[in-house]
């Protein structure tokens, strides 16, 4: 019986609409208006394209998974056609490519290939900013000043710093605190952020001072900032999407760039890190909590339900704290905000 009612759902499906994938909560929901080709642009990412077939975009591992038509189904290249197809009543997303239109995709495919979610959005946030835990950070060397007393120093200046170094190496960061991480249930201080501020390398090291020269900046060097060792981070361009940790569930501390609210492609840091098994390509349903209102009646307040309004996609992640990515918003995203399990 079994059988025979998958049979005539996927003859449906296939005949019709995508009526077998809202038949089963596991299967993969089609959009109402997804179209049955897609033409890949520059510009576009993974999460983009299956947003225009699936409800829920992160599943696109479900999809092109089990592609046997490329070697690996997370590379796709502009000019590309995707498809859809039904295997065993199941939607599936197929490549169709020109190779000899598009040969530097087979020379250099990771620098043709498009990437999973916007890069732009999210490359200084990999390259320049990071969580240290305080007492890494009360260890770390701190600015002095600069040549003849100079408070203020950039590229190509040489600067003095007190400490010993965290690790033995040439290059090393100036870093900036921007504020402490606390979570706000059990009030416990996560981490530090720090923000680069420039590069530098050691010219001398004395018993407690350090000699630098400042190979390049991004903004001036001040007294106490931070001598830390330069993260050698490989740019990620492919990430595995998959659902958050069976029962972990946090809050957003912060929406990054200086604004308290954000939204779609803004960056936000939550209370979840390594210590809670996070890695990059987590994926993180977004709860607005409800409004307080008055009851009319009872005169009494009342808090609404929660709702979701959006998700997120961890991309970096440190031992108590992470950073995401907001990929879709139906709200205002903002600190306080829950996530939970998609």
């Amino acid at each position: 019986m079994k059988k025979l009612l998958c049979g005539l759902l996927a003859f449906v499906v296939l005949s019709i609409t995508h009526v077998s994938a809202e038949t089963r909560e596991d299967s993969l929901l089609l959009r109402d208006d997804y179209p049955q080709e897609y033409v890949v642009v520059k510009g576009d990412t993974l999460w983009h394209i299956s947003g225009r077939f699936l409800q829920s975009p992160w599943k696109w591992p479900e999809v092109w998974g089990v592609n046997p038509q490329v070697d690996n189904p997370h590379l796709i290249y502009p000019g590309d056609v995707i498809y859809l197809t039904w295997v065993d009543g199941k939607p599936r997303l197929g490549v169709r490519r020109d190779s000899g239109i598009y040969p530097r995709a087979r020379t250099s495919p990771l620098d043709q290939a498009i990437p999973a979610i916007p890069l732009r959005d999210i490359i200084s946030f990999l390259n320049d900013n990071r969580v240290l835990e305080e007492d890494i950070l009360k260890d770390a060397p701190y600015v002095l000043g600069g040549k003849s007393a100079r408070i203020i120093a950039g590229a190509g200046d040489r600067i003095y710093a007190r400490g010993s170094l965290l690790e033995e190496q040439r290059r090393q960061g100036i870093y900036r605190a921007d504020g402490e991480y606390v979570d706000p249930d059990t009030e416990e201080v996560l981490g530090f952020e720090l923000t680069k501020v420039a590069d530098a390398d050691v010219k001398t090291h004395t018993e407690d001072v350090i000699t630098l020269d400042v190979v390049k900046s991004k903004k001036e060097i001040r007294v106490l900032d931070r001598v830390v060792p330069t993260e050698e981070v490989r740019i990620q361009s492919i990430f595995y999407p998959q659902p958050s940790p069976d029962g972990i569930e946090g809050k957003i501390l912060k929406v990054l760039g200086g604004v308290r609210d954000g939204g779609q492609f803004n960056v936000v840091a939550i209370n979840r890190g390594v210590r809670e098994g996070l890695e990059p390509g987590h994926v993180f349903a977004i709860y607005r909590k409800g409004e307080r209102l008055k009851d009319p009646v009872t005169k009494e307040f009342v808090t609404l339900p929660s709702e979701r309004s959006g998700e997120l996609m961890v991309f970096k992640v440190f031992e108590k704290v992470s950073y995401g990515l907001v990929m879709q918003s139906t709200d205002v995203v903002s600190i306080g905000d829950t996530l939970r399990q998609p």
